[in-house]
């Protein structure tokens, strides 16, 4: 009988932040697959944890799924865990998970830690819709595609931040978007962990040191609650023609005639 792939979520910094399934899994496998096996090691010498472990990482990830998945096949039970949170959230994992699949294994998730929702549950902002954007693009072209696409969107986003691009992304994000509420998260769950709200503006001269991982969670193309309220008592028949109404609205709320007509057309959904 073939064994199965546990995809392990790890603590995202105070490293007794995992839940006793993930540890009871982590013993009981056959090999422990680590995105750095240095790091994972100290987790597991922290609950005492002796089972071998093996390098999994973006650069080696081809070569090692193919044994991994060959190890699965004769009954092993293989754990894949990330340096800290979920496997394949913005780290490897991804091609052992498709390989294991097509060869009939199954996956299971052992869920635990996020830093995603860990920002998210402390931003006090409206997250009954958000998207998750994993690290911007480093690079010229890319970079300017994943601002365009922030433009497009309506809701909360959240990403990740290298610390030497902490300032620059931000100050993109403010020429880009505006002066967006945003939450910037330093170091979550850890000994220096920070939280820094406000417009971008704002959070932009109060920016912690740029050191260790940042969270940050944006809130774009909303509306003040009360505007909403003032746009939801219009009537669909104006005595103008919709265009006219909306645009005169729009200059009475001191809004855009985009944030105008998007509300509207929420509203009327």
């Amino acid at each position: 009988m073939a064994g199965t792939l546990f995809v392990v979520a790890t603590p995202i910094g105070n490293l007794d932040d995992i839940t006793l399934r993930a540890l009871k899994i982590l013993r009981d496998v056959s090999v422990i697959a680590a995105e750095d096996t240095r790091r994972t090691a100290h987790l597991l010498a922290r609950h005492a944890i002796a089972t071998p472990t093996t390098s999994l990482h973006e650069h080696n990830e081809a070569k090692k799924s193919a044994s991994l998945v060959a190890r699965l096949e004769r009954g092993d039970h293989v754990a894949l865990v990330s340096d800290a949170g979920t496997p394949t959230v913005s780290d490897p994992g991804r091609r052992l998970i498709r390989d294991a699949v097509a060869a009939g294994i199954r996956v299971e998730p052992i869920p635990g830690a996020s830093a995603v929702l860990a920002a998210l549950s402390v931003a006090g902002l409206n997250t009954e819709l958000f998207t998750f954007l994993g690290f911007p693009p480093a690079r010229a072209k890319a970079r300017k595609d994943w601002l365009e696409r922030l433009r497009l969107l309506n809701g909360v986003a959240v990403f990740f931040e290298a610390p030497h691009r902490i300032r620059i992304t931000l100050t993109e994000l403010l020429e880009v978007l505006g002066d967006c509420q945003v939450v910037i998260a330093r170091e979550l769950t850890k000994i220096h962990e920070e939280l820094v709200r406000g417009p971008i503006s704002a959070v932009l001269e109060r920016l912690p040191q740029p050191r260790g991982e940042f969270t940050v969670v944006l809130e774009i193309g909303l509306m003040p609650q009360e505007s909403q309220e003032v746009i939801g008592e219009v009537p669909d028949k104006m005595s103008a023609s919709r265009r006219e109404s909306i645009s005169a609205l729009a200059r009475i709320l001191g809004l855009s005639v985009n944030d105008v007509y998007t509300a509207l057309e929420t509203l009327r959904k």
